[in-house]
């Protein structure tokens, strides 16, 4: 196992470098990918960036255990890469109370359900592997505020599978009024699985618990966001919460 290289200055607590001129923290990256080629380019790439710091990089995620977590983990998914869709979860838990790191992950496999298994998996960005400097600086940065980014070869890929899913999915969110009148309108099932979003469940758990498909599931979460006006699962949990409609 490859062992994490530290950039100059750093400590064993999770703290970040300062912006110039006062301008706040930086957003802390570790970099994992098999290559080492690889590895050293998206090295540079970030550590040229002005908002961000590279606090190391490594072959595998095992790695992430011996340091406090950063902010953000930039993963390469490639042919020879040797990581699982599983293994995202243990990059996930990687940070202990909370503090687990956003995942960018950049997919040489951009089919739907390879997609979805990652966004299942936690990951917070998926973009392709040959995808431009600015668009995976722009993945880090969004991530990183709490974001989901989906590539618009991401979004194709689902789109081309399920039109009506990537329709809903990117329908601007209504009004306040609107929402409330949406709420009333959240079938039982809905609010079941709105229950089980809440607990982190992924779609192919939600599906065995409630004895569907996961294209069933699929169909239900969309609805869900439409009529919450959310984005992500974790605004569609905030908002089922503010409304009374789950409780943890």
């Amino acid at each position: 196992m490859e062992k994490r290289t530290p950039r100059p200055g750093g400590d064993d607590t999770k703290s970040h470098s300062e912006r110039p001129e006062g301008g706040g923290p930086l957003t802390s990256v570790f970099i994992i990918a098999a290559s080492e080629v690889v590895r050293a380019g998206l090295e540079t790439l970030v550590g040229a960036d002005e908002r961000f710091t590279v606090t190391g990089s490594a072959a595998d995620w095992e790695v992430l255990a011996e340091a406090p977590p950063p902010d953000v983990v930039l993963l390469e998914l490639g042919d020879a890469s040797g990581i699982s869709f599983a293994e995202l979860r243990n990059v996930e838990e990687a940070g202990a109370d909370g503090d687990a790191p956003a995942l960018v992950v950049l997919m040489a496999d951009l089919r739907e359900e390879r997609i979805t298994a990652a966004l299942d998996f936690g990951v917070r960005a998926a973009l392709p592997r040959n995808s431009t400097s600015g668009e995976i600086l722009a993945a880090i940065e969004g991530a990183a505020a709490g974001l989901i980014v989906i590539h618009r070869d991401a979004l194709d890929a689902l789109r081309d599978v399920n039109a009506s899913t990537a329709v809903t999915a990117v329908t601007p969110s209504p009004s306040s009024e609107e929402s409330l009148r949406d709420v009333d309108r959240l079938t039982p099932r809905e609010v079941e699985v709105l229950g089980m979003l809440a607990e982190g469940l992924g779609n192919k758990e939600i599906a065995s618990r409630l004895m569907i498909s996961e294209h069933t599931v699929k169909f239900h979460v969309s609805s869900i966001f439409a009529k919450l006006g959310a984005s992500s699962r974790t605004e569609a949990v905030t908002q089922g919460i503010r409304r009374g409609l789950i409780m943890l």
